[in-house]
């Protein structure tokens, strides 16, 4: 197992996951950048988002995703999300893109069984320690040829940037959430062994459009900074 802390180059001091959420929730959608995530969502071939008709968001967060989906599957879709911070879920209500949300862990959400032709995760694996848990819940999820899509920080990133996952609290301090680096290889293995067959892969670089959003990245040209996996349950 690869360890974080042999990359760290922050040093900030760090935080568990609702914690943190709960303190980044006012400054959120504005540090997060959608080439992170949503662009990297945008160019999967798999699944044809608009035949979605029933979708789980898990670590639904603010409801970013979930608004992505929306506007893509249209006014069919039913979509639960689950997030285990209360005030990131509170968020998501405002924004209206759920049918219903759950505050519950992404391994055990609650959620019915065989229900789901898609589960959706962004931007949550760098804070599981285990990836084993989140891929059998969402397989459990998962309706018979179903999909599910898992986009995050590449870790060679994490690894070469040596950033954890952090946010500006309101003193002005930074503050790093617990970040847990998993290889390429992981996610594999995790996911063979939950029962999923990948289907479909897509990494995205440190290109033009993110050294226009983040100068300071421009030592990082061509870098692996975000990886999407696509599973389909067989």
């Amino acid at each position: 197992m690869v360890d974080f802390s042999d990359f760290d180059t922050r040093g900030y001091p760090t935080v568990d996951v609702r914690t943190g959420y709960a303190g980044w929730v006012d400054t959120y959608e504005q540090t997060v950048e959608d080439a992170m995530d949503l662009a990297v969502l945008d160019r999967l071939d798999t699944p044809r988002w608009a035949e979605v008709r029933r979708a789980a968001d898990l670590g639904c967060g603010t409801g970013r995703t979930g608004a992505w989906l929306r506007g893509r599957a249209g006014a069919g879709l039913v979509l639960d999300g689950v997030d285990l911070t209360p005030e990131m879920l509170a968020r998501a209500e405002a924004r209206g893109a759920h049918d219903g949300l759950t505050e519950a862990d992404v391994a055990d959400t609650g959620l019915a069984a065989g229900a789901y032709d898609l589960v959706v995760s962004s931007l949550i694996d760098e804070h599981l320690a285990d990836l084993g848990p989140y891929y059998r819940e969402a397989f459990r999820l998962a309706r018979p040829g179903g999909h599910c899509v898992l986009v995050g920080l590449h870790p060679y990133f994490i690894m070469a940037a040596g950033m954890p996952t952090h946010f500006t609290g309101a003193d002005g301090a930074d503050v790093a959430i617990t970040t847990h680096v998993h290889l390429v290889s992981d996610h594999l293995a995790a996911g063979l062994a939950a029962g999923w067959t990948l289907v479909e892969m897509r990494e995205a670089v440190v290109d033009e459009v993110w050294i226009a959003l983040k100068p300071k990245w421009a030592k990082y040209r061509s870098h692996p900074v975000s990886a999407a996996y696509v599973w389909e349950k067989r």
